[in-house]
């Protein structure tokens, strides 16, 4: 036999002897899947590759016969993007989702007296509270409600509050203005407002007050408009300790005379619409000082009145300006 031939054979049964010792892993197995195809699988097992036999790995001479998995993939319609929802014997089958036709709302109310704190208060609930404000306006309140300590300024306008008591705003002693107005009130007590040491502004136009309370003397403006007011719910020298009023608006009322004697920071005085006919000498003048003048009342209003204010030349001397109103 020829050498060449004799390596030929030779080299035949090593590669056949080599072949019969690789490890079972990396044979091909064939397996069929859910559609009844079959195709190979290369199992590699717990086999470690390393840099002397990394070119056993994978036998790539029959390459060719390995099948195409991307042919193979079985077709997926998909129908449903929600996941079925396993619903258990006492699990409810109605969809949390629906709601109520006809929803029931509970308001809080004031009459429920909460935490001490200023800012756990129940009124900081139905009310709307910024810094040292309260703001009450159009929420069906019937009475003052329990206000913070640090309250500043109350507007509690368009309700249904018929009273104030003597406790509603008891020390709160920083209430700087009140404004009540477009309410239902008749009757003030007389210790509700008196012991408010800053209170500057009281506002209570739109309302059904007869009569007037005992005042801060601390006070600036006093706006009671369109109410019922008379003359005789006003006491006598109501405002002469009043040294810090400047705007006193009292229109539409049933006041039959002109409220006095007034103090001198008075700025501004309204009285239209009302029912006064005459005007006392000492109304707005001292008639023993004649020299007296009182520069800061320039606008006085009495439009609107039956009064006829030429007939009382000598109650304007110490004005600098005179009243508006019916002159002849």
């Amino acid at each position: 036999m020829k050498l060449p031939a004799f390596l030929s054979l030779l080299a035949l049964v090593l590669l056949e002897a080599e072949t019969a010792s690789r490890p079972k892993g990396r044979k091909r197995r064939d397996q069929t899947n859910e559609e009844g195809d079959s195709y190979s699988v290369l199992n590699l097992g717990n086999y470690d590759p390393g840099l002397d036999n990394y070119d056993e790995v994978i036998d790539l001479s029959d390459y060719e016969g390995l099948t195409d998995y991307g042919d193979q993939l079985p077709e997926v319609k998909v129908t449903s993007l929600t996941p079925p929802t396993r619903i258990g014997s006492t699990q409810s089958t109605m969809d949390p989702r629906t709601l109520s036709s006809e929803p029931t709302m509970t308001k809080p109310t004031t009459g429920l007296l909460g935490s001490p704190s200023s800012h756990d208060l129940p009124t900081c609930l139905v009310c709307v509270c910024l810094g040292s404000s309260v703001y009450c306006d159009d929420a069906d309140l019937e009475s003052i409600p329990p206000l913070p300590k640090t309250t500043a300024y109350l507007y509690a306008r368009f309700n249904r509050i018929p009273r104030i008591r003597a406790g509603d705003f008891k020390g709160l002693t920083k209430l700087k203005k009140i404004d009540l107005s477009s309410n239902s009130i008749s009757s003030i007590d007389d210790d509700a407002l008196r012991l408010l040491p800053a209170l500057q502004d009281l506002i209570l136009p739109e309302n059904q007050l007869t009569a007037l309370p005992v005042l801060p003397a601390g006070i600036e403006v006093l706006d009671v408009r369109l109410n019922r007011l008379q003359s005789s719910g006003i006491r006598p020298a109501a405002f002469r300790a009043l040294e810090r009023l400047q705007f006193l608006y009292m229109a539409d009322n049933l006041l039959d005379s002109i409220p006095g004697p007034l103090p001198e920071s008075l700025r501004s005085l309204h009285l239209q619409n009302n029912m006064i006919e005459t005007i006392q000498r000492d109304a707005f003048c001292d008639t023993e000082e004649h020299k007296h003048s009182r520069r800061r009342l320039e606008d006085i209003r009495l439009d609107g009145n039956p009064v006829n204010l030429g007939l009382f030349p000598g109650a304007y001397f110490c004005l600098p300006r005179l009243p508006t109103g019916r002159c002849c």
